[in-house]
């Protein structure tokens, strides 16, 4: 049975995070680092996942302002 992403606690904080930030996709991509032209795209992408990967997650703890391990608390 294939996960649905609102089942994953990190995605939850993540999106609660993103929220919280007030950052559009776009200005949240740029500032973890993906080209203007992807930045949107690849941050649409992150937040459908259900799977993230560790380096994403510090990516996006560093755009945010916060440590990997406030993240994953």
């Amino acid at each position: 049975m294939a996960k649905e992403k609102n089942d994953d606690p990190v995605m939850e904080a993540v999106r609660q995070r993103v929220a919280e930030s007030g950052l559009t996709q776009q200005a949240l991509g740029e500032k973890m680092g993906y080209a203007p032209e992807s930045a949107r795209q690849s941050v649409s992408k992150f937040m459908k996942t259900g799977d993230p990967q560790i380096s994403m997650l510090r990516r996006f703890a560093k755009a945010v302002g916060i440590s990997l391990k406030t993240l994953l608390k």
